[in-house]
């Protein structure tokens, strides 16, 4: 049964975030990350709308690929552009 037979016509759905679909088949862009010029300030994190960036081993700060849309919010937050947007390759 696809998703669109299980709904009911005027039915409420509940919320859903990237985190609970994955979302990185479909993105046209993806965060690089700069371990070196990190300064782990953290807005990537704060601003990232789907909750996937996050602080990792030595204070730095990375990306899960397999939730990350793409939008490249982090990058246009990182003072210090530690973030780089390049193609998706598949």
């Amino acid at each position: 049964m696809s998703a669109d037979e299980q709904l009911t016509l005027g039915g409420v759905v509940e919320p859903r975030t990237s985190l609970a679909n994955e979302t990185g088949s479909w993105r046209s862009q993806r965060p690089v990350f700069d371990a070196e010029t990190c300064i782990g300030c953290g807005l990537c994190e704060r601003f990232c709308p789907d909750g996937v960036a996050q602080e990792v081993e030595g204070g730095a700060y990375d990306v899960d690929l397999t939730y990350c849309k793409g939008c490249g919010i982090c990058a246009g937050q990182c003072p210090v552009d530690a973030i780089e947007m390049v193609p998706e390759v598949k």
